[in-house]
């Protein structure tokens, strides 16, 4: 199934245009595929989105190698390459932004504007538009031109400041974070300004940066900073305001626990022997404040129990506890089969592969039966979609380079 006929999914009948490359633009694209969108991914002609040659891994024939990093963040897209300087690649854009309800690009502040598409001339041509743009710093203020880059913003927005085994351990999160929450606030932002849209009738525009996404989910660390006046720093893998809660050592491995309420601590406390109201681990505060001494408590208590035993022991005390898992034993695993979240779709050069799947799932009312997308496609080989494009704008095929 082309991405062009799906007719399923809260965002049937919308159509997206992709201008974004790396991630945190086509992220949100595909979430917005995800819910249904024809999204039209626009690439450079020859190399198309830069994450085609972030590898490897490679997987595919030799003479036509397919990056993964490409393939998580571009399922049921179509796509097309377009030089955006040339004569032809500017009336292409223009047919698409008349036809869509979205438009994505990720460029840096002005790139669009020097192409002729501000978006004040988008919405010329289209006034039900929809305009998503990310930056990396946000597109205005002093560092608004600055190049964003995940890791580069990680540790601008003091993520890496608060991850890693101590103060002096700065460690970027183990996936582009920043990207994605950026992705993710992109798409929310068009889908309320689609809801408005259905007010107005007029579109607008939706900024957001990965500057913006990070400081976002500060949480209570940045309250931590702007309202009690402490600076939080990096203390490994146990938790700055909760005691205990964190990553255990047991016979033959660890585990990890949550212990948030007095009633957890009581309940833990009685399963594994220790007295809930001695001095210093009396509430959750003191607990906090004398977290080296509860950890060596803790561990003491666990240090006879396997890790599979003590799981079980967990639960049956009503912790809430589970394992560290690597990758290959997430992708195995029966619960996340159960929430659709691994695909399988058919690539043209691959055959069938699976993808980590959306995760988002709707019901009827009554959940009298589940409306989710299931029917998935691959992301598209380079320019895959570009003729029965052109051809659904009443555009002719390029002039192949030489030709007069």
């Amino acid at each position: 199934m082309s991405t062009a006929e799906n007719s399923r999914g809260p965002l049937a009948g919308h159509t997206v245009v992709d201008l974004s490359r790396a991630l945190a633009g086509p992220h949100a694209g595909m979430m917005l595929a995800d819910l249904g969108a024809r999204v039209i991914k626009v690439e450079n002609p020859g190399t198309g989105d830069d994450t085609r040659g972030w590898g490897p891994p490679f997987v595919g024939p030799e003479e036509d190698l397919q990056s993964t990093y490409f393939m998580s963040c571009n399922r049921n897209k179509e796509s097309i390459s377009l030089d955006l300087k040339s004569q032809d690649g500017r009336a292409v854009l223009r047919g698409l932004l008349a036809h869509a309800d979205v438009v994505i690009e990720n460029f840096r502040p002005g790139v669009m504007d020097r192409l002729g598409f501000s978006t004040a001339a988008i919405h010329e041509l289209n006034p039900r538009l929809v305009i998503l743009s990310i930056t990396g710093f946000g597109h205005d203020g002093p560092e608004s031109r600055r190049s964003g880059y995940d890791q580069i913003l990680q540790g601008e927005a003091g993520l890496m400041s608060l991850t890693g085994s101590g103060p002096d351990d700065p460690q970027r999160v183990g996936v582009p974070i920043a990207d994605l929450l950026a992705g993710m606030n992109g798409a929310t932002g068009v889908l309320a300004a689609l809801v408005e849209r259905e007010r107005t009738g007029q579109g607008k525009v939706v900024r957001t940066s990965l500057l913006a996404s990070l400081i976002g989910v500060h949480a209570f660390q940045g309250t931590r900073a702007t309202v009690a006046g402490e600076v939080p720093q990096a203390q490994g893998n146990h938790h700055p305001s909760i005691a205990p809660y964190g990553l255990f050592t047991c016979k033959d491995g660890s585990v990890q626990i949550s212990v948030g309420s007095e009633k957890l601590w009581a309940s833990f406390a009685a399963a594994f022997g220790l007295d809930p109201g001695a001095p210093g681990f009396a509430s959750n505060a003191e607990r906090v404040r004398n977290r080296g001494a509860v950890i060596a408590a803790v561990e003491r208590a666990f240090a006879g129990y396997g890790a599979a035993e003590l799981l079980e022991k967990l639960n049956d005390a009503g912790i809430p506890a589970g394992k560290v898992r690597s990758l290959d034993e997430v992708y195995a695993w029966e619960q996340v089969a159960s929430q659709g979240l691994v695909v399988e779709v058919e690539h043209p050069l691959l055959g069938t592969v699976s993808l980590p799947g959306p995760p988002l799932r709707f019901f009827e009312q009554g959940d009298s039966g589940e409306t989710t997308l299931t029917d998935h496609a691959a992301p598209p080989l380079l320019d895959a979609d570009g003729p029965a494009i052109r051809e659904w704008l009443g555009l002719p095929a390029p002039v192949a380079a030489g030709v007069n």
